[in-house]
């Protein structure tokens, strides 16, 4: 009798001792399952992050901005842009459409003009001369030709400047029309970017005073 009171004891001391192996090995299993599941997360967080990453660096390169800087017909543009403090923005990710003079157009610009605009000082008037040439949206030359003969010729739209100019045809160009009456065309159209296009233009487009 006593030996049974004793087998019992001992099978149930050994029940409990299975039943605590059994729970820290769950735990143990449990803990495993969640580092693992931690790790996953981690590493597919960090792959998202090198792929958004990537992403953007590839969007910055063939971007407005970048894509001024490295075509030597715009070199003056992108210094006025570097000046300004709005290389930055033309590299961040948006739709816009750029009238971009040309080096020769920059050139038709009074030097003492030009020399007085890249001051540190006048910085804010810089940068609103080249918004008067950059419109929200991507509008591509089919585009606008269809925007100008759906409104008889002129087509006004408004810049990040806040100020209009009047798009048009003559003998197959598109003119651009300031609201100082000074007019300019489109000499290379459709260069695609990343946020955006530009149509290279043979004038700078001076803004009323």
């Amino acid at each position: 009798m006593k030996l049974n009171k004793i087998f019992m004891s001992l099978a149930v001391v050994a029940l409990l001792f299975a039943s605590c192996d059994d729970t820290k090995k769950k735990e143990a299993e449990a803990k495993a399952e969640a580092e693992k599941m931690e790790m996953e997360a981690k590493m597919k967080a960090d792959e998202e992050a090198k792929a958004m990453e990537m992403e953007k660096m590839e969007m910055e390169k063939n971007s407005i901005a970048s894509k001024a800087m490295s075509n030597p017909t715009y070199s003056t543009l992108a210094t006025a842009l570097k000046q300004a403090g709005l290389a930055e923005t033309f590299m961040e990710p948006g739709e816009y459409t750029v009238f971009a003079p040309t080096n020769d157009a920059f050139a038709k610009v009074p030097k003492a003009t030009m020399d007085n605009l890249m001051k540190p000082e006048n910085k804010e008037q810089l940068q609103g001369l080249l918004k008067y040439h950059v419109v929200k949206g991507t509008w591509k030359a089919d585009a606008v030709v269809k925007a100008i003969n759906d409104n008889n010729n002129a087509y006004q739209v408004t810049t990040l400047a806040g100020e209009n100019i009047t798009l048009s045809l003559k003998d197959g160009k598109v003119m651009i029309k300031t609201a100082n009456g000074q007019m300019a065309t489109v000499a290379d159209a459709d260069m695609e970017a990343s946020n955006g296009i530009i149509h290279g233009i043979d004038k700078v487009l001076m803004q009323k005073k």
